[in-house]
């Protein structure tokens, strides 16, 4: 059985959005659009990914106030600066999907981040990254 197209593309596109975020935290400027749009402009991302990716990075950069508010509410006993990048990131991404895109079900966004905390995490990653966006989710800022 094959997934299908959209899933296919949504799952590539967190990874691109990932990505970007990381090289964007780690040294870029202005919002993540603005830095992922000038760092696309020297690298090969194919056009179907990048309405996910900018709505990603868009909402995302829009928000990451209320975003980092909602990580340092819910990863408890963690500071946001002491939690490792990616999993920083890997929770904006999680948190943008819960909180403000309405067409991803709750539990796909969930399984993504954890499918990219396996992948780019830790071993203790998709552990952490679960009770974080589990408690997001019960806590009533999104609807389930």
């Amino acid at each position: 059985m094959t997934r299908p197209a959209r899933t296919h593309v949504r799952s590539r596109s967190r990874s691109w959005t990932l990505n970007l975020l990381y090289a964007w935290e780690l040294g870029g400027d202005g919002t993540p659009l603005a830095y992922a749009q000038r760092t696309l402009a020297h690298r090969t991302m194919s056009e179907r990914y990048r309405p996910h990716v900018e709505r990603l990075l868009d909402t995302v950069g829009r928000n990451l106030a209320e975003i980092d508010a909602a990580i340092v509410r819910h990863a408890s006993n963690w500071r946001l600066e002491r939690l490792h990048a990616i999993d920083r990131n890997i929770l904006r991404i999680g948190i943008a999907e819960l909180r403000w895109f309405d067409d991803v079900p709750p539990r796909v966004t969930i399984h993504e981040a954890l499918k990219l905390a396996h992948r780019y995490g830790s071993p203790g990653s998709p552990r952490f990254l679960n009770g974080v966006l589990d408690a997001v989710l019960k806590a009533g800022e999104v609807e389930p």
